[in-house]
């Protein structure tokens, strides 16, 4: 990688880091806290300010994709990250549950994934573009693992509304990064036909390809989603861990994951193997499903199935939005990830609906095993789609050989 492309992983791995640090140390503690708000006995009223951020955000991010094809993806970017901001202070000012949802509500207008994944692709040349990838991604599985262990200890010093303020600061510092650390955009010779955006949108949502990698990502967040309705109940009921000491696990086996997916990761880029990589990787997926149902008796058993798990996971993130960007047509990258990221955003969703309703009505096993005939689904998609070989001769950014 050059000097530019790995500024650009870091610098975007960073901004991405602060505004979803704000997001994740929100969700240890806002049902603890949900009670002390007017209306926040409501249970529905609690799952609805916590979904309330994701629901905007599956909504806004074809839009938010269009926009950044159009009129670049800085703009669009800051324009994300204000509005974030400005949803995490009226969330803090609420002392009621129905402002809360509005600032939830509010903070998932700054929908700016595809902007942010668009603008990597925009640095890096496609051979690096998945190691790009894997640095955004590692840096929210870092983070969702940080978030866990400062969460307790913020809501108790500085309680919800101190958090959210810190959410909003956090993402002022993004823009700072934005501006300061993240290389400058290339520029895009856009056009500004009014019907612009709907061609490329039309373009994307007719390519079998990128409707295959959109069906995978998904399958790959309805399986996360659906896993964790069941897991922690699993590491306190089986492995005798209460939910206060469970980052004990998840820390070291995030990062260890991490540690792990490099090697195969590199070594598939080098020798021209992505495909094998990727099939192999839903493979695992399945593996650790059948594993959790049948062999996860104790703390040990169930911290292997979950670092198999977050192997294959962290793989998938890296591969998938650097293959949508490889396939997308070139004028329309942000279109492309707006659709992969409102995809993503559903699979959360529907992720948690169906695992809650499989848990209630077949318990674990039955969660498990749907999940792994959902991977098993997803590989048959898969088997016959085509990866493109990295153009290796693109030039993209300054300063790139």
């Amino acid at each position: 990688m050059s000097a530019t492309e790995l500024r650009a992983g870091l610098s975007l791995g960073t901004l991405f880091a602060l505004r979803m640090l704000g997001l994740f140390v929100i969700l240890p503690v806002f049902a603890v806290h949900a009670p002390t708000l007017r209306g926040g006995d409501d249970l529905v009223l609690v799952g609805i300010a916590l979904g309330a951020y994701g629901l905007t955000q599956a909504i806004l991010q074809i839009p938010y994709g269009v926009a950044a094809d159009r009129y670049g993806r800085k703009r669009v970017i800051l324009a994300g990250l204000l509005l974030f901001a400005a949803g995490s202070f009226v969330a803090a000012a609420a002392h009621d549950i129905w402002l809360t949802i509005a600032g939830r509500v509010i903070q998932g207008t700054g929908a700016i994934s595809a902007a942010v994944m668009a603008l990597a692709a925009d640095l890096t040349r496609e051979e690096h573009r998945t190691k790009t990838m894997a640095m955004i991604g590692a840096s929210i599985g870092l983070v969702f693992a940080l978030s866990l262990v400062l969460a307790p200890e913020l809501y108790r010093t500085v309680g919800m509304a101190g958090i959210f303020v810190l959410t909003g600061v956090l993402a002022l510092a993004g823009i700072a990064v934005l501006y300061k650390l993240v290389p400058p955009e290339p520029v895009v010779h856009a056009e500004h036909a009014p019907d612009m955006g709907r061609a490329a949108l039309a373009a994307v949502l007719a390519n079998p390809e990128l409707l295959r990698l959109n069906f995978g990502i998904l399958a790959l967040h309805m399986m996360q989603m659906a896993m964790f309705v069941v897991v922690p109940p699993l590491l306190v009921e089986r492995a005798g861990l209460p939910v206060a000491a469970h980052w004990h696990v998840y820390l070291p086996v995030v990062l260890l994951s991490f540690l792990l997916m490099i090697p195969p990761l590199l070594a598939a880029e080098r020798y021209g193997r992505s495909r094998r990589l990727f099939l192999g990787s839903i493979a695992l997926l399945v593996a650790v499903q059948v594993g959790l149902t049948w062999w996860a008796t104790g703390l040990v058993t169930i911290a292997v199935w979950l670092l198999g798990f977050f192997v294959a996971f962290n793989l998938l993130e890296a591969a998938i939005p650097s293959l949508v960007t490889r396939v997308a047509p070139p004028r329309a990258k942000a279109t492309a990830l707006g659709v992969y990221n409102t995809t993503q955003a559903f699979g959360l969703f529907a992720g948690g609906a169906l695992g809650g309703w499989l848990a209630k009505h077949f318990g674990a096993a039955g969660v498990f095993m749907a999940a792994a005939a959902l991977g098993l689904v997803w590989a048959a998609v898969a088997a016959g789609m085509r990866i493109p070989p990295p153009r290796t001769a693109a030039a993209v950014g300054a300063g790139q050989a």
